[in-house]
């Protein structure tokens, strides 16, 4: 995901894609723990998406 296609989203989209990343990020953990992920890479992936959900979100709040 860009962070132009984050800046562009409304803040309600903004909370729905921050649960939907959340949730996406507590499944992979547990496939990890359970030896089913193949790339672990994708966590930091999703990591990084979290994080720039959330900055976008404080920039439109402030």
């Amino acid at each position: 995901m860009k962070i132009s296609e984050v800046r562009a989203m409304t803040p309600a989209e903004l909370e729905a894609k921050l649960k939907e990343l959340k949730n996406e990020l507590f499944n992979l953990r547990f496939q990890l723990a359970v030896n089913q992920l193949e790339n672990t890479k994708h966590i930091s992936e999703v990591k990084h998406d979290i994080a720039r959900v959330m900055t976008v979100m404080n920039e439109k709040n402030a």
